[in-house]
């Protein structure tokens, strides 16, 4: 008996560790999962390194030397408590064989010291357009699916109305960065606020479903446009916000408003994302599949090959994507394929040495030639 007793103590023992295992690696999923469906809106995505600052002189900056601290372009440079614009790399100024020196185009918030930890960002403006850029804006209020969401109007003359959403760990302030152009060939824009950012309804979850609901915010902002007085909308987004404008040009009531599409970094491959942002968290390897499996139990997202799940099976409209493949959060792989299968309506602008939502960031020249001649036929 005594022998039965403890065999049943081992086993008891067994299916207790196996319980707590299971229980730790449910925990752990969880808290990968957080990476993409908690990212806080304006803060800096996991993928992006922490550089230090060595000094800063009359027009330029000293950087940690990386491969984020050479890239191409003009970025915002981000700390706790300051923002500045940054351009080309000074190849010719002295520095240190560990650091870089930038063009530091302007502070526009705080202070930069030496020591102080920054990260590179795509907004190159903070505010609202007319702080930032000194353009005549309304505050207005769109009526969405959980409530209201604010979001900027920029007046212009043109019928043809350009909604733009951000995406993962950006706010609306990221729409300023190609505001202007936009402004300047007449296109009214919309910038909008969705759920889960500063001001908007919340969630009922609290989490991120990387456009999977939130492209019903898209189509209030469609319906809000029509409302007042486009003919057209063009959807305008990066990242997730991509993703969102894909949904909102198939589902919404108003689709046949829709009169284009720009998706810059869409996530097309919403597992994939996750695993990046997981991975840059410092996730091990064989613990990625939980969090995917945890994101996927916590929001309903479904698993699918991307060209069958997260983006239509048929793009009726032009559609103007820019993408590349130093791109470590969305590969650009599905991009790829969606321009390959439908050649006709669907441009694919590859943009190398740029990290995600920031296509624009690696060459704004180049980037807004694209856009004003993918816009002009639009019109």
């Amino acid at each position: 008996m005594r022998g039965a007793g403890a065999g049943a103590g081992v086993v008891a023992a067994a299916f207790g560790a196996v319980f707590v295992a299971g229980a730790a690696s449910v925990a752990v999923g969880r808290l990968a999962s957080d990476a993409a469906l908690k990212a806080p809106p304006g803060g800096p995505l996991p993928t992006e390194p922490r550089l230090t600052v060595h000094s800063t002189a009359a027009g330029r900056i000293t950087l940690t030397r990386a491969f984020a601290a050479q890239r191409p372009g003009m970025y915002g440079l981000a700390g706790h408590g300051s923002h500045a614009v940054v351009g080309s790399v000074l190849s010719g100024a002295p520095h240190a064989p560990d650091t870089v020196v930038r063009r530091l185009e302007r502070v526009t918030h705080g202070t930069l010291e030496p020591g102080d930890k920054v990260w590179f960002t795509p907004h190159t403006h903070l505010g609202d357009p007319r702080t930032a850029l000194g353009l005549d804006h309304v505050d207005v209020d769109v009526p969405g699916e959980l409530g209201t969401l604010p979001a900027w109007f920029v007046p212009a003359d043109r019928g043809t109305w350009v909604i733009a959403v951000h995406g993962l760990g950006a706010t609306r302030e990221l729409s300023m960065n190609v505001m202007e152009f936009l402004h300047r060939h007449h296109f009214p824009v919309l910038a909008l606020a969705y759920r889960g950012d500063t001001g908007a309804p919340r969630s009922p979850d609290g989490l991120n479903h990387l456009g999977e609901t939130e492209w019903r915010d898209v189509d209030a902002a469609i319906r809000y446009a029509v409302r007042f007085g486009a003919e057209r909308v063009v959807l305008l987004g990066w990242s997730t916000g991509a993703t969102m404008a894909l949904r909102a040009a198939t589902h919404s009531a108003l689709r046949d408003r829709v009169a284009g599409l720009v998706l810059d970094s869409p996530v097309l491959d919403w597992a994939a994302t996750l695993r990046a942002l997981a991975a840059a968290r410092r996730t091990p390897g064989p613990l990625l599949p939980l969090a995917v499996r945890a994101a996927q139990g916590r929001t309903g997202l479904r698993t699918a090959p991307a060209d069958r799940a997260a983006v239509p099976p048929e793009v009726t409209i032009p559609a103007l994507l820019f993408h590349g493949p130093d791109d470590v959060v969305a590969p650009w792989g599905p991009s790829r394929r969606l321009a390959a299968r439908h050649p006709d309506r669907v441009t694919l602008r590859t943009v190398r040495h740029a990290p995600h939502g920031a296509m624009w960031n690696a060459g704004p020249e180049a980037y807004e030639e694209a856009l004003r001649r993918f816009l002009t036929p639009l019109t």
